[in-house]
């Protein structure tokens, strides 16, 4: 079974000889090849733009570790800069925005026509990977959710609380419909090209569902995903990862995600006696843990992998994404624990 295989069926909770394991970014500043690239090119954004050197970065951690997929080395934020609001990072650290998306005008200005041409640089990316990975490994696109980027957009760059995005769906729902709208379009648009590109499989952060409240969640986030996921081709697997939101499972299965990924705030165990048998869990370490000793990780790798046992459709991944300061002894140490795992179990 290759490991393309291997991560396509956990993703359908199929057996597989054994747990299939990648990490949330698992490409970058940990590890000194991705830093000295970096540093020769000019930055982040060049890389992102530049389908030969986002397609190295995304093949530099399979260099090093046996990973069952890679992730195609991107950032979210591609979707507002190709609707007409480009970003930047700050010197001081953190992103910023071109402009406040402040105004119903602002909102009418953007542009979601033209998203494949205007991210094509996304494509050629895959297409390159596609090639390279030879159908052997999983190759996964992503996007942020309409929530997520709404925030980033609307709080030029991020509040922690979306108190101004919140105040936007509250006082002008029109407007924010709109805004809405406009990021279904582009995202649908965006995944059927990494699609079409070569991505076995979409994730889909919700990174900042967790702004909203139990009664606004479904409003302002969960039928904008779902929007989006109905127009998908259904045999590609969705995976939605919503931070801090595993406690609103039934409403993120009915999005009509095959994959939930979780932090590390839930136990797997409970989580799976209460969604269905079909749906596949992915996660769930700690990150932070990585910046420890390996035998720290090896030691919450088995918790965890005994924790959820044998029962099919279970892909090990972290909590949330690898952090600058991981050990790659302890990256190394993690994959190795996944990989021993309940090998003979598993096969039966």
């Amino acid at each position: 079974m290759t490991s393309r295989q291997r991560f396509l069926k956990a993703c359908c909770a199929e057996p597989v000889d054994r747990l299939p394991v990648w990490l949330m970014r698992q490409a970058g500043r940990y590890l000194p090849e991705y830093r000295e690239l970096k540093e020769k090119h000019g930055g982040f954004l060049t890389m992102v733009r530049t389908p030969e050197l986002a397609a190295e970065v995304t093949l530099q951690p399979l260099r090093r570790f046996s990973l069952d997929a890679a992730i195609l080395f991107s950032d979210i934020l591609v979707i507002p800069e190709a609707l007409g609001q480009p970003y930047r990072f700050r010197d001081t650290g953190g992103i910023a925005m071109e402009y406040l998306l402040d105004s119903s005008a602002a909102i009418e200005r953007l542009d979601p026509t033209g998203i494949p041409e205007k991210l094509a640089y996304v494509g050629e990316a895959l297409g390159l990977l596609h090639r390279e990975l030879d159908q052997k490994t999983a190759l996964l696109g992503f996007g942020g959710s309409p929530w997520t980027l709404a925030t980033y957009m609307v709080e030029n760059g991020g509040s922690g609380n979306a108190s101004k995005t919140k105040a936007l769906a509250g006082s002008d729902p029109k407007a924010f419909h709109a805004l809405m709208g406009k990021l279904v379009t582009a995202l649908t648009a965006h995944f059927r090209m990494q699609i079409e590109a070569g991505a076995d499989a979409i994730q889909i952060f919700d990174s900042w569902g967790a702004a909203c409240s139990a009664y606004q969640y479904q409003e302002f986030s969960l039928r904008w995903i779902a929007a989006i996921i109905q127009q998908l081709p259904p045999e590609i697997p969705v995976i939605l990862f919503a931070r801090g939101m595993a406690h609103h499972a039934p409403d993120l299965i009915a999005t009509g995600t095959r994959v939930l990924s979780v932090d590390w705030t839930v136990r797997l165990s409970s989580l799976r006696r209460i969604i269905p048998p079909d749906i596949a869990i992915q996660g769930n370490l700690d990150p932070t843990l990585l910046n420890g000793t390996p035998e720290c990780v090896r030691k919450q790798v088995t918790t965890i992998l005994d924790d959820i046992g044998t029962t099919p459709g279970h892909i090990f991944n972290l909590g949330h994404g690898i952090q600058p300061t991981a050990r790659i002894a302890s990256v190394e140490a993690l994959i190795e624990t996944v990989h021993a795992h309940g090998v003979s179990e598993r096969q039966t």
